[in-house]
């Protein structure tokens, strides 16, 4: 199961573009440190990717926070006008740095996701967006929007993709509460993509929501962490709110949840930062351990931690 050994890191209000959240972290492995990306907000409640520096054996011991976000919003009208959220990263051959990343347009009432492209040339401290356009929206599969990718290349060549995709929308408490699914994709490019009519997590009773997936590969089987909820009163309700889940797939396609094997749960300590809730995790490996980092409370706003697996 997992052993929780405690947040990792909480933006202390200093720094014009972090001043609350580290959302959605993600594991960048350097060779002599671990890089971890995340989403912070700014005075508007905006959110860019930064990231700080950790060690490798004690991911508490923060050894550099960047002072800037590593990828600038987009101009009027564009998907990412009022917000970029790092998703995934994937190295290419030539030594650039693909980013996968969440682009938020604020709507009257509500808000709008899509998937949006960035490349870093300089080792992953800036990104440039690489169209201007995002690569994946609205569209007939994806209803309302498409969000926060889990990218990986297989043996073959073939592209993989899983995500959250967006499919209807309602009122609850006189407030606007999209529902989304997990959904997979296949591409040949890594930018034009062919979407699955199969759900990989589909809705059921509880299930109105899915966080950001965190894909990998064991022994030949697709492997999934991610956070799902209630669509009503998850943001106050403890009962309702994020908690993580674990999925298996032989193709990558068809998934059967095993959320009774996730091995983490939402403290039972009303004094620890993950109490209400528990979500965004990130998978990832380093000398022969296994590593997953989450957020707690409030979607982000009470920093990251870490757990470590142990048999």
């Amino acid at each position: 199961m997992w052993v929780k050994k405690g947040v990792i890191y909480k933006p202390d209000g200093t720094l014009p573009h972090s001043l609350s959240h580290a959302q959605v972290p993600f594991a960048y492995k350097h060779e002599d440190f671990l890089r971890i990306y995340f989403s912070s907000r700014d005075k508007d409640g905006q959110s860019r990717p930064t990231f700080i520096d950790v060690d490798y054996d004690d991911p508490k011991k923060i050894l550099y926070i960047h002072d800037k976000p590593i990828l600038e919003l987009g101009g009027p009208g564009e998907y990412d006008e009022t917000g970029a959220m790092p998703s995934w990263f994937v190295n290419r051959p030539n030594g650039d740095i693909w980013l996968y990343y969440t682009g938020w347009n604020r709507t009257w009432n509500s808000y709008r996701l899509s998937m949006g492209l960035a490349v870093s040339t300089d080792g992953g401290i800036s990104f440039k967006k690489m169209f201007v356009g995002p690569i994946m929206d609205r569209s007939i599969q994806n209803p309302l929007w498409a969000a926060q990718p889990s990218v990986m290349i297989d043996e073959d060549g073939t592209w993989r993709m899983w995500y959250i995709s967006g499919h209807k929308c309602e009122y609850i408490h006189d407030y606007p509460e999209p529902y989304y699914r997990g959904q997979s994709a296949t591409s040949k490019d890594g930018i034009h993509w062919d979407i699955s009519d199969i759900p990989a997590l589909d809705f059921d009773d509880f299930l109105h929501a899915v966080g950001r997936p965190s894909v990998f590969k064991e022994d030949g089987i697709y492997k999934m962490y991610y956070s799902y909820r209630h669509t009503r009163d998850y943001r106050t309700d403890r009962n309702q709110s994020y908690r993580l889940g674990y999925a298996e797939s032989v193709d990558g396609t068809n998934w059967e949840r095993k959320d009774n094997l996730v091995g983490i749960a939402k403290s039972e300590n009303p004094e620890d930062f993950d109490y209400q809730m528990i979500d965004y995790a990130n998978f990832y490996q380093h000398n022969g351990k296994k590593y997953l980092l989450y957020n707690g409370n409030g979607f982000g706003a009470a920093g990251f931690a870490y757990a470590v697996w142990e048999d």
